[in-house]
């Protein structure tokens, strides 16, 4: 399984990718460990039929909390994340989950694009620009996830 630590973004789009390969093809676990753990988590936490397992759940809170401190102190990032929060907010609109928070909607667009891609779908240049500051912002998020992560660790 990708590890959280090395990059937390991505741990959530994968975690995301095997949830919905899981709704498709459940049988497929029957011959994989991982597979079949994030089944039996499926099941557990109920999200089947739609949702993500907590595991994904608590990873993302981490990140938006994340989000939040880094807001507060530091100005690049705050301006990155208002430069596309127009954006952000055109794509929770068209969600059933219009009060998501900006750094799911990041994921939410990433994890979008990755499908269409996947379909052989064409992207504007408009998403692909938007989808460029978000790939920032989660990069830069997950950075410095693991940053403190390694600070953490060493205090210990």
């Amino acid at each position: 399984m990708k590890n959280k630590k090395q990059n937390i973004a991505e741990y959530i789009l994968y975690l995301w990718q095997l949830e919905d390969y899981l709704r498709a093809f459940p049988e497929q676990a029957e011959s994989n460990e991982e597979l079949s753990d994030i089944l039996r988590m499926m099941h557990a936490d109920d999200v089947m039929d739609g949702g993500h397992i907590q595991l994904a759940q608590i990873a993302l809170k981490e990140l938006e909390m994340l989000s939040d401190e880094i807001m507060n102190i530091e100005a690049t990032y705050r301006a990155a994340m208002l430069r596309i929060t127009p954006a952000l907010n055109m794509l929770k609109a068209r969600t059933d989950r219009p009060t998501m928070s900006n750094v799911e909607a990041c994921l939410v667009l990433l994890y979008q694009i990755m499908m269409l891609r996947l379909q052989k779908r064409p992207i504007s240049a408009e998403t692909q620009e938007v989808q460029q500051q978000a790939t920032s912002i989660l990069q830069y998020l997950s950075k410095t996830y693991y940053k403190q992560d390694e600070m953490e660790e060493d205090d210990n």
